[in-house]
């Protein structure tokens, strides 16, 4: 199993960038995927997540009513809509999905830097 997570970048503070991780080597679209962050110095976080079959969507107080986590079944890709960013928000981004035997699958991590 290999996620590719890509879309991230530099923009300005109020701008929007949108994320993508595509899930590939499953025979099957997995439980639940979720994206995850961690800024320079600071613990890796929890930002949102997205159960596949139900369209289930928990977030982060902090990034509740500007993120937007979606999937695409065909795809298997699972995009993180960010908007009205703000400087907080600069981190390096991973998604991560579990797998049946109980740990992790991680992607590459994606850089998202919002200037003021």
């Amino acid at each position: 199993v290999q996620l590719q997570a890509s879309g991230g970048g530099y923009v300005q503070a109020g701008g929007s960038l949108r994320l993508s991780c595509e899930v590939s080597g499953r025979s099957s679209s997995p439980f639940v995927t979720g994206w995850f962050r961690q800024a320079p110095g600071k613990e890796r976080e929890f930002v949102a997540a997205i159960i596949w079959s139900t369209g289930v969507t928990p977030y982060a107080d902090a990034v509740k009513g500007r993120f937007t986590i979606s999937r695409d079944n065909a795809k298997n890709t699972v995009y993180l809509q960010m908007s009205s960013l703000k400087q907080e928000d600069t981190a390096v981004y991973y998604c991560k999905t579990p797998s049946v035997l109980g740990f992790d699958y991680w992607g590459q991590g994606t850089q998202v830097t919002v200037s003021s």
